[in-house]
């Protein structure tokens, strides 16, 4: 019995201990820091908490307001009664004024934290391999662009809203818990002739009230966190699932497939309702908590108060400022209750966000423990390959020649069955795959160009699609004409400054012409072609090849494929073969995230 070796994913593993609530915010907050733009957000942040204790400190002078004037109308006093309705348009000026600044710092808060959120997310995707490496690591690379628009920009304005509700419900507390308390003096009971007082009974009433409507909120709304993270992961598969029918749509005319494709959007939205079906009903629980909670609150305060009243230590106007201190007090306190659907919502939306960040984070530890192909600049300007061995969940791929030197100019053909690995060497010697053994020399980078199976043809202006990976401006108008021309592209010619949906306007066949004649384009001297040949017709192939002998002599031309050698061009030919005992690449799949997005899962690189 064979004994096959095993390399394994392992960085991976450590994604088990960021997936709590405390390192997915202090992943954020790291990002935060490290963002150009926290000054900005930090000058916002301290002028929202200006205007909010502003606003707060308004807030009590009002409710200091209401004993005088409702004393005014118990004594049907007129004049009192009038200046007291002038003193009131003067805090309600003002009060005015406070919140319609907050509601613009809260909006431009919103947006800038948008900003940074979104471009750090950017920053962390497109560092070199990520997105190559993540859209092959589980469900976590499902749907990236899902988590970088619509997730941050939900989870960034339910944050700001969250936070600048909390931080006013925190200062009115602060604010009214203490005038509530004195206020608690003058509600006296008497049992039996005997009168007395209980400190801070005002208080301990309101504690009592907003705490057990906390604890019944969260005892019924807690799987909302779950429910929500689960609808936001089958919305993202729902919102794929129509693209792809839309990019596809003349394939699916031609095919007439939209029966089969009307049956398989409407299993994708049946999991989505089941979802939002368990959703209608958790938000129905709670809400029996929170409107009742909300209802009795209107009476609450009187009750509580009335002895107080009723025995004579309180006026009418002294009853309005128990009563209003009162509903101040428990107003912040149930700041829980009232928020804590929403706060369902930020948590789920935060474990799809954070997760994400920490995963992106995590991709450049990918298999850090494990063998690793050398790839280091060759000194004699070829490409080497020595004892180099492919990794893969499938085996290890070797080549037919332990050591293998490509010199400038030469044509070869590297054959290999389906499913052998020929995109996985593309992938090793452009230093995506980087897991096997041996090593790669290859000479410099800088005159290397890689054409994968299906080329990326950017959106754009034509001339920016054709110098690609390069600057437009590198070439002149004459070369690229040239360049079109010679892959019978001359009708493009005239459209180099027309900007447009390039890989949608132009057919398949069409882009890959577009691919070759990018690299009429740069010239570069070492060319590596993954099965991109294949796709062609033999007269296309014929026309191709042709054009590289005549128009790029002095190039080297590796062509990782299965067709048959063409005898006027490839020099030499290699074979792929797999490795019984070499080694295996056992991949570890991102851990779930604490809540259950139940994601469709991705087969591992």
């Amino acid at each position: 019995m064979e004994q096959t070796k095993t390399i394994s994913a392992d960085a991976l593993g450590a994604m088990e201990s960021n997936n709590g609530l405390a390192p997915q915010i202090a992943s954020m907050a790291r990002a935060f820091i490290a963002s150009p733009g926290r000054y900005k957000m930090i000058s916002l942040g301290v002028a929202i908490c200006a205007v909010v204790g502003a606003t707060a400190y308004g807030q009590i002078r009002l409710n200091a307001w209401n004993q005088p004037f409702y004393d005014a109308l118990a004594r049907k006093d007129v004049v009192e009664f009038a200046h007291q309705l002038a003193i009131f348009a003067g805090i309600a000026v003002i009060l005015l004024i406070l919140n319609v600044t907050q509601v613009w710092l809260n909006q431009m808060t919103k947006m800038k934290l948008r900003e940074q959120l979104t471009r750090d997310l950017f920053d962390q995707w497109l560092e070199p391999m990520r997105a190559f490496r993540l859209a092959g690591s589980g469900q976590i690379g499902i749907n990236p662009d899902q988590r970088i628009h619509e997730d941050a920009r939900h989870l960034t304005e339910l944050s700001t809203d969250l936070g600048i509700g909390l931080l006013q419900a925190t200062l009115l507390l602060a604010s009214f818990v203490g005038v509530l308390w004195i206020l608690s003096d003058h509600v006296a009971f008497t049992i039996h002739g005997s009168t007395f007082v209980i400190p801070g009974y005002m208080v301990w009433c309101a504690l009592l009230y907003a705490g057990t409507a906390s604890w019944l909120s969260w005892r019924v709304g807690h799987p909302l966190i779950d429910l929500n993270a689960e609808r936001y992961a089958r919305e993202a598969d729902l919102r794929f699932a129509l693209v792809k029918v839309n990019e596809r749509a003349n394939a699916l005319a031609v095919g007439c497939g939209e029966r089969n494709e009307k049956d398989r959007l409407n299993r994708e939205l049946d999991q989505v309702l089941v979802i939002m079906r368990s959703l209608v009903t958790g938000v129905t629980r709670l809400t029996w908590i929170t409107a009742g909670y909300g209802w009795f609150a209107i009476v609450a305060p009187i009750v509580v108060a009335a002895p107080g009243f009723f025995s004579g230590d309180l006026s009418l106007g002294g009853l309005m400022v128990v009563v209003g201190a009162f509903n101040q007090v428990q107003q912040a306190l149930r700041w829980f209750v009232d928020n804590f659907s929403t706060i369902a919502d930020w948590r789920a939306t935060l474990v799809r966000v954070a997760s994400f960040r920490l995963a992106l984070v995590q991709m450049d530890k990918l298999g850090h423990k494990t063998n690793r192909i050398e790839r280091v600049p060759a000194t004699d300007d070829k490409l080497t390959f020595d004892n180099l061995g492919i990794a893969s969940p499938s085996g290890c791929t070797k080549l037919s020649e332990p050591h293998v030197a490509i010199a400038p100019a030469e044509h070869v053909l590297i054959r290999g069955a389906p499913g052998i690995g020929k995109t996985n060497l593309f992938c090793a010697i452009a230093g995506l795959w980087p897991w096997g053994s041996g090593r790669i020399l290859l000479p410099s980078l800088n005159s290397m160009q890689f054409l994968p199976q299906r080329p990326y043809i950017p959106a754009g202006l034509l001339r920016d699609a054709l110098a690609y990976p390069s600057r437009a401006d590198n070439f002149n108008d004459p070369e690229f004409v040239a360049a079109l021309d010679r892959m019978g592209l001359s009708r493009l010619a005239p459209g180099l400054d027309r900007s447009a949906r390039w890989d949608k306007e132009l057919s398949d066949a069409e882009q890959r012409d577009l691919a070759f004649a990018r690299l009429l384009l740069h010239k570069p001297r070492w060319i590596l072609i993954d099965g991109a040949i294949d796709a062609l017709d033999s007269r296309g192939r014929a026309r191709v090849l042709d054009l590289l002998q005549r128009e790029l002599p002095q190039t080297a031309v590796i062509n990782i494929g299965r067709q048959e050698p063409e005898e006027a061009f490839f020099t030499r030919v290699l074979s792929l073969t797999k490795d019984p005992e070499g080694l295996r690449l056992v991949p570890t799949i991102f851990p779930k995230a604490p809540a259950r997005a139940m994601e469709q899962t991705a087969s591992a690189p």
